[in-house]
């Protein structure tokens, strides 16, 4: 019986790890017991190969704290030449009955969100990726200084081609 569980277990390990081929970069970073609204997490890429494309994903922890349905982010894309490229982004984050959307069998969740498609990196020299909460409360203009219910914030990387 050990074995045949060893031998499940060594499966399940190389079907996860071979599932992954396409994997380049995948860091998270802790936001604490809640997010402040002005605590940016810096993501620094690796060297990206010019001749490819990649999709671009950020990833989120979260829980059953989380009080909200929507997530607004403020995601700049620094260039080696230091132009920045910035986007609001509006993520989906709870079905309506109010359940947290994502995978995960407690209540923490884990959501890949798609950030950008197919993007190039043709200038050579460092990229970095700066992350930042932009939650407000509905009819309030100032956002919420500490968002509870997110844990880590992660960035990934995953090369078109195979």
């Amino acid at each position: 019986m050990k074995i045949k569980s060893s031998l499940l277990f060594i499966l399940m390990v190389f079907f996860v790890i071979s599932c992954d081929k396409k994997l380049v970069f995948d860091e998270y970073k802790s936001v604490g017991n809640s997010w402040h609204q002005d605590s940016i997490l810096t993501f620094n890429l690796p060297k990206l190969e010019s001749e490819k494309k990649y999709n671009l994903f950020v990833n989120v922890r979260d829980n059953n704290d989380y009080p909200f349905d929507n997530l607004f982010l403020i995601v700049s894309l620094e260039q080696p030449n230091k132009k920045v490229v910035v986007d609001t982004l509006e993520y989906k984050m709870a079905n309506p009955d109010g359940t947290l959307m994502g995978d995960g069998f407690t209540d923490v969740k884990e959501s890949k969100l798609f950030y950008k498609e197919n993007v190039p990196f043709n200038q050579k020299g460092e990229y970095k990726v700066h992350i930042q909460q932009a939650v407000r409360q509905t009819g309030k203009i100032a956002g919420v200084e500490n968002l509870k219910g997110i844990t880590e914030i992660g960035f990934r990387v995953e090369s078109t081609n195979e």
